[in-house]
């Protein structure tokens, strides 16, 4: 899941309201909840680092909607996400070397640079060999990994925390997280 702002430990405060968009199609208690599901819950505990004390945040989800339902949930945020990894784009540069009559994508003629039709993209001259680097784009790895110096705690309430006693807990909008009713074990 993605969430949709920003969370710190000490700085949001316990009972802020969150949401989250699903990345890909999840069962939870039975139900298959599709991708881009949205998910409401809250902060249930926010506790920044302390000289003694370690930094706690606890975030739990209560409900998923979707475009043709609904679902009762109650999840936790859990100390596992998917780091983005680069992966290569598409060379979009074609250049006067290239066949008139390749196909590129299954998207029709290979652009032709002798027709009067063709512009090649804004900075490239045709005359010039350079190689233009591919564009890169983020993707995401395909197995879960545990947040550095984060571990999850159950509460005595069956609530999940994350729990860092090295630094204060940080959570941004664009890293994919994992949900869970309960502790997740490592990956094998």
């Amino acid at each position: 899941m993605l969430l949709e702002q920003n969370l710190a430990a000490g700085k949001t405060p316990a009972g802020t309201k969150i949401q989250a968009k699903l990345q890909v199609a999840t069962l939870v208690a039975g139900t298959v909840i599709p991708r881009n599901a949205v998910f409401s819950g809250e902060v249930v505990e926010s506790v920044a680092k302390t000289k003694t004390d370690p930094s706690r945040v606890a975030i739990r989800m209560d409900s998923a909607q979707w475009k043709n339902g609904s679902a009762a949930v109650k999840i936790y945020l859990t100390a596992w996400y998917y780091p983005a990894r680069d992966a290569a784009g598409q060379d979009l540069q074609y250049g006067p070397t290239e066949p008139a009559n390749r196909t590129w994508n299954g998207q029709g003629q290979y652009p032709d640079p002798n027709s009067k039709s063709y512009k090649p993209f804004p900075g490239s001259e045709s005359d010039k060999d350079t190689a233009v680097p591919d564009t890169p784009s983020a993707a995401l790895s395909n197995h879960r990994v545990l947040m550095k110096d984060v571990e999850c705690s159950n509460g005595a309430d069956g609530t999940l925390a994350l729990v860092s006693k090295r630094n204060n807990i940080k959570l941004d909008k664009i890293t994919t997280y994992v949900l869970a009713s309960d502790n997740l074990v490592p990956a094998k």
